[in-house]
């Protein structure tokens, strides 16, 4: 099968190539997934250059995190998934820019049935991520107000949906015109250019002084402080994102503006596991349940379904080219998600 490794670090033309690789076997509570669509992630792009912390796999490795499509194989405990359509997790939070895809079932759900496969691509990470953030973490309720950072990208017009179906108040970030009418479009009450506006200073005037009382940041980095003086006492800011740059996990956040803003400040990582405690002990990091997960599912369906919310698809473009789409998401000449295509071409294995 045909997939997009990484073999060198580096800008994406120069780190990927289209490699013939095994099909991968499905093991005890995992699947094979046979690739429709995959979606695009900053993170990916942190990949290529190898400065992305949380998955740095030794090189070659196949690059991607997402994946729609049929389940071909699956293993003890996952065989009720075969011929799924499904929206998954690659396993390890790698190896989704392939013609198969090795997942586990943990991280694999029913793609919802109003969702064809390029939108289905755009469905799971966005909204899932934006449920956890604006209601496991940030509790977000009916007439509170909530600022959506990065509201045009993929997880940021999810959030912006989700805060207005849940009959919130949205206030929401954006660089540029197109971007600023999106979010209206999407249900934002208020937009603001943060390119040319004190965010802020504009925040707190748009709230009578008070300030908001949900973030949710997806950008981080100098954002996320210069953001801290518009959160209410007793808010909640929601760290769900690093679009601004690997970067801004060093620095940036020092305990006076939290002591003295009294304000709560929380992260959330999307990662469902039927054993949490185990995968506590094996990580340190604290999941959320299977169950969660199935629970937020169905929730986001039911959504779906009463068109409360949709799915934001910027561009559609055939798997071959991911290098430079990876490339056109850098430079932040994206909206919603860009879907990558493997239906159609077989293009035999070539550099970038």
């Amino acid at each position: 099968m045909r997939a997009w490794r990484v073999h060198r670090y580096g800008e994406p033309g120069d780190a990927l190539q289209i490699d013939d690789v095994e099909e991968p076997p499905a093991g005890p509570d995992q699947v094979v997934v046979q690739t429709s669509t995959t979606a695009l992630n900053f993170n990916e792009i942190d990949g290529c250059f190898g400065r992305y912390r949380t998955v740095d796999p030794p090189l070659p490795y196949t690059l991607g995190m997402e994946v729609v499509g049929e389940v071909v194989r699956a293993g003890t405990g996952a065989e009720h998934w075969l011929g799924t359509r499904v929206v998954a997790t690659a396993a390890g939070a790698f190896g989704a820019h392939a013609q198969q895809v090795l997942a586990d079932a943990d991280m694999t759900f029913e793609a919802p049935a109003r969702l064809d496969d390029v939108q289905a691509a755009a469905f799971f990470f966005p909204f899932h991520v934006a449920h956890l953030a604006l209601v496991e973490r940030g509790h977000l309720e009916a007439g509170q107000t909530v600022l959506v950072h990065a509201g045009a990208g993929g997880v940021g017009s999810a959030a912006v949906q989700l805060s207005a179906a849940l009959g919130a108040r949205v206030i929401a970030t954006a660089g540029s015109d197109e971007k600023l009418d999106l979010c209206r479009e999407l249900g934002t009450d208020v937009a603001i250019n943060y390119r040319t506006d004190d965010v802020a200073a504009a925040v707190l005037d748009i709230t009578a002084g008070m300030g908001v009382d949900v973030v949710c940041d997806l950008v981080g980095g100098d954002t996320t402080v210069r953001t801290f003086p518009c959160v209410v006492h007793s808010g909640r800011y929601v760290l769900a994102g690093f679009s601004g740059g690997i970067g801004a996990e060093d620095g940036g956040i020092v305990p006076r503006p939290i002591i003295f803003g009294n304000f709560d400040v929380c992260g959330v990582m999307l990662s469902y596991r039927s054993d949490p405690a185990a995968a506590k002990r094996a990580s340190g990091f604290n999941l959320f349940s299977r169950a969660d997960g199935e629970r937020v599912h169905a929730h986001l369906v039911d959504l779906v379904d009463a068109g409360s919310i949709r799915t934001v698809v910027g561009r559609v473009a055939p798997w071959t080219v991911l290098p430079a789409e990876l490339a056109r998401l850098a430079s932040r000449a994206t909206v919603g998600r860009t879907v990558l295509d493997w239906r159609a071409s077989t293009t035999k294995g070539r550099r970038a």
